[in-house]
């Protein structure tokens, strides 16, 4: 009756020692040095601009990154000019000020697709 017990235990024996092996050799291989952290330079005020360096095994890597300027706005042109004499500005006369067209939905207050003077207005005031 115990001769099935010590087969059992030799083969658990055996198998261990053979999956240890490997798992023992790996915790003394060399490891690899931790990367460093990556420096940050702080933006310029008034932009939204970011610098960051990262060292890495064939050199030295630089990343910038930043937001494009805005395009230049001036002053809001008359509702006249916009509306070509009409009593409304279309969303296709409006792409012709790219502000008014960017927030045209906005600019429409009560949502039917065109601005009135009054809702132009409004708009310029919040401007």
């Amino acid at each position: 009756m115990m001769k099935p017990r010590k087969s059992l235990l030799i083969v658990f024996a055996t198998v261990g020692l053979l999956c240890g092996g490997p798992l023992i050799a790996q915790n003394t291989a060399p490891q690899t040095p931790p990367q460093a952290p990556m420096d940050t330079a702080p933006a310029p005020a008034g932009t939204a601009a970011a610098t960051a360096t990262l060292n890495t095994p064939t050199g030295e890597l630089v990343v910038h990154s930043s937001m494009p300027p805005p395009p230049p706005s001036g002053p809001a042109p008359a509702f006249e000019q916009l509306s070509g004499g009409g009593k409304y500005i279309s969303e296709e006369q409006a792409s012709a000020y790219p502000l008014l067209a960017n927030d045209f939905l906005y600019a429409d207050h009560n949502r039917d697709g065109r601005i009135s003077k009054s809702e132009y207005a409004r708009w310029t005031a919040g401007k």
